[in-house]
């Protein structure tokens, strides 16, 4: 893995399951916003990413993983 030194701290690249997590937060505060704002059926997005997290759990995939990979990112593990 390479790392990039920047002020004295190493950053390293974000793996597949912190882009994850953070796509998540996103599209779940950004449902909540739209449901009070424009429509209660925006929670359906929240629903559905509930769902996609319950996927990627049981089964180690989700739709955004299987894109995200297709975009080069990495699982931690490997």
């Amino acid at each position: 893995m390479t790392a990039k030194v920047l002020r004295g701290r190493t950053r390293r690249p974000w793996r597949l399951e912190r882009v994850l997590f953070a796509l998540a937060g996103t599209m779940t505060l950004a449902s909540i916003v739209l449901a009070v704002l424009v429509s209660p059926w925006f929670l359906l997005l929240t629903g559905f990413v509930g769902v996609s997290q319950w996927l990627y759990v049981v089964f180690g995939d989700c739709p955004a993983s299987l894109v995200l990979r297709r975009l080069g990112l990495t699982e931690a593990g490997r």
